[in-house]
């Protein structure tokens, strides 16, 4: 009897279909040879400090450096504190009776760094000694999963792969369990929480926001000259800034006396634009950020559904090539294609018989080749899910199409000894852009697409309307989750020592896997919020970056080679013994350098609205009174929408907050209501009258 054992129950069932196992029972499928069942996701993880007899926040406990590390069973929060989870237990039975029952096992969970560590984790912490074997997909398409069956490979070629993942969570462990105990016993106040990845992710969103607001924005003016020639309007932009506007205004009467301006020269070029790759996780979530305004956690979500159904391969992956032996499949994807509405136009844009194999690369296909769509076409999707289908597979059109071929025009005039510059653009071969029609880069403002009519040096053009235009210089801007993304995924590049910047080029922070949910942890932990599109840290995120700025762990060249370091282990370039003992030298660094650090509290000074007599204590999820007698209490979280300290500030000195938008009830529906206060220090909602009238 072979056992199989998935990461996920719907997985588990596509598997068990195949391979005949038929027989329903509880926690797993049975039949024709083979026992599929599931984890659920991570059923086992590293034990916290409680496991090792260690209680409560104490300095005399610090640093805590496990040896060996415990593995327990998944736990949830109760009233008594953290229990394990009767869930995860009730299935760890079943999948310790089914390896018991085995001869071999299969593992089928997540082809990834993660997927490993949940199998491994369970085969450990049970004690199993069977063998096994992996099973490596990047789809869940029955034909990809009858040739992973036929091509399993030694669970021991992933040892190196395991390794890094056991490393990854132990120097999680080994940060975040000291600095956040370090860090938060220095407060006195609430937990603050640090992280070996949110840290430094934490302190780009700072930096640069307060290179924003402490940028001196300057005003200053250009002049616009406008022409009209063989029936075509088109304008110049003077080279020369000026900050006075009266001496620009003194030019513009001048150039307007004068009239005409002269070519002194006609540069034309063609520019050839290659198609994009296909998505990666990263690119894709950026995208969808850009154009949905989607979170890169929705992203994800909607990115693992649609490949649970079969319809778009493994999501997780960091690459944006496929290998040789996946391009004799693209045909067939894209002619699955013209099944889909909306696609037989862009499909005849496609040249049969001369696809661009650009995007075929075997060097740069690891764990994972890029996200392609699979055969199977949907036709009942979900907005959401058709918009970013529709991304991937547009993407996968555009990217075996050749290059954009534009010819581009560059003329220099002179009026009055002032250069003036005029830029155009004209699509010679549209290429890939045609696949949408879109034949600019959204984000370049400087490209025009515009007819010149026929110049050459020496003409001379009346001017027919000149305008003096007032311009700002422009702050760095805000962080956007697309943004953010590009920066972890580039960290290597903002490396300001050179020789450090060239080894970690092409490193990031964080993993494609991951980095959607350490920005989301950011906001779990009151440190970041949305402001429309851009992310800006609140006060706590502020306070807890300007203590950590200067120091290791808030460094993206620290977590970057850390990261490099990971991959090396994965690769077996790098014994993980070495990465643990250097991670345990830097949580006892880290744990002293906290444990000294000067905390100034930045809290709120608020009276408790029901004894009106202690100050309030913001804690990491909560505002509560000190007292035990009074046990005032208010969640920060409220119907899915979290309160700022500000609505915290609102609520208790106003007795209303402002009104909360996008809140939602038990049964899933979304509303807006303010939040009121009365004088027994009791909360209610209050609807908005407003939008009630105009419904």
């Amino acid at each position: 009897m072979k056992a199989v054992i998935a990461e996920k129950p719907s997985v588990a069932r596509e598997i068990a279909a195949l391979l005949g196992a038929t027989e329903k029972n509880e926690g797993f499928l049975k039949g024709n040879g083979y026992i599929v069942t599931w984890a659920i996701g991570h059923l086992i993880s590293l034990g916290m400090p409680s496991e090792y007899g260690i209680t409560g926040f104490q300095k005399d406990n610090l640093p805590i450096l496990p040896d060996p590390f415990l593995l327990t069973v998944r736990k949830v929060k109760k009233e008594k504190g953290y229990l394990d989870d009767p869930s995860a237990v009730r299935q760890l039975k079943i999948i310790e009776t089914i390896f018991e029952q085995c001869d071999s096992i299969i593992v089928a969970t997540d082809a990834g760094r993660e997927g490993e560590l949940i199998f491994r984790y369970i085969y450990n912490y049970l004690n199993c000694k069977k063998p096994f074997e992996r099973l490596w997909i990047s789809s869940l398409t029955e034909k990809a999963i009858d040739q992973g069956f036929a091509n399993l490979k030694p669970g021991t070629d992933f040892d190196g792969l395991f390794f890094a993942a056991q490393a990854r969570s132990r120097a999680d462990w080994l940060v975040g369990i000291n600095s956040t105990q370090a860090l938060s016993l220095q407060a006195g106040n609430g937990i603050y929480s640090l992280g070996r990845v949110q840290t430094p992710t934490l302190s780009l969103i700072c930096k640069r926001y307060i290179d924003n607001k402490n940028f001196k924005i300057e005003t200053y003016w250009q002049l616009e000259l406008k022409y009209l020639k063989d029936g075509l309007y088109f304008s110049s932009i003077s080279k020369e800034k000026w900050d006075d506007k009266e001496k620009a205004t003194e030019v513009l009467k001048s150039i307007e006396r004068l009239g005409s301006s002269i070519v002194n020269s006609v540069d034309k070029r063609n520019s050839n634009e290659q198609p994009p790759l296909v998505f990666d996780l990263t690119s894709l979530q950026k995208e969808a950020n850009r154009k949905l305004d989607l979170t890169a956690e929705e992203t994800l979500s909607i990115a693992q559904s649609l490949y649970e159904q079969k319809f778009i391969t493994y999501p997780r992956t960091g690459s944006k090539y496929i290998s040789n032996d996946i391009w004799p499949e693209i045909p067939d994807l894209v002619r699955a294609l013209e099944n889909r509405v909306g696609y037989k136009e862009r499909i005849n844009n496609v040249k049969w018989g001369r696809f661009n194999k650009r995007i075929v690369n075997d060097l740069k296909v690891t764990d994972h080749h890029a996200l392609l769509i699979t055969d199977k076409i949907p036709s009942a999707l979900s907005s959401k899910e058709n918009a970013i289908y529709d991304m991937i597979a547009i993407r996968l059109l555009e990217s075996i199409c050749y290059q954009c071929t534009k010819e581009i025009t560059e003329v220099k005039l002179e009026s009055l000894h002032f250069e003036f510059i005029l830029k155009g653009a004209r699509v010679i071969d549209p290429g890939w852009r045609s696949i949408q029609n879109l034949f600019k880069n959204e984000d370049n403002d400087e490209e025009v697409l515009l007819d010149i009519p026929t110049l050459k040096e020496g003409d001379s053009l009346s001017v027919n309307e000149a305008n003096i235009l007032e311009k700002k210089t422009r702050p760095p801007v805000l962080y956007t989750e697309a943004g953010l993304l590009s920066a972890m995924e580039n960290a290597g590049k903002q490396i300001e020592n050179e020789e450090e910047r060239k080894s970690l080029n092409n490193i990031g922070i964080g993993t494609p896997a991951t980095r959607a949910a350490i920005i989301e942890v950011l906001f779990d932990r009151n440190y970041i919020v949305r402001e429309k599109k851009n992310l800006v840290p609140t006060k706590k995120g502020i306070q807890v970056y300007e203590l950590v700025k200067e120091k290791k762990i808030a460094d993206v060249a620290m977590t970057a080679q850390w990261e490099l370091a990971l991959q090396k282990i994965e690769n077996n370039e790098l014994n993980a013994n070495l990465f643990q003992n250097e991670m345990e030298a830097y949580a006892k660094e880290i744990t002293t350098e906290l444990l000294s650090t000067e905390f100034v509290p930045n809290t709120l000074q608020l009276k408790c609205p029901k004894c009106k007599t202690h100050n309030l204590i913001f804690n990491e999820h909560v505002v509560k009174c000190p007292d035990k007698n009074c046990e005032w209490i208010q969640f920060k979280k409220v119907c899915e929408v979290a309160l700022s300290d500000k609505e915290m500030e609102n609520l208790i000195t106003k007795k209303r907050t402002s009104l909360l938008k996008g809140m939602k009830s038990r049964s899933g529906n979304k509303f807006d209501a303010y939040i009121i206060l009365d004088e027994n220090g009791k909360t209610s909602f209050e609807f908005d009258k407003k939008k009630k009238k105009n419904k």
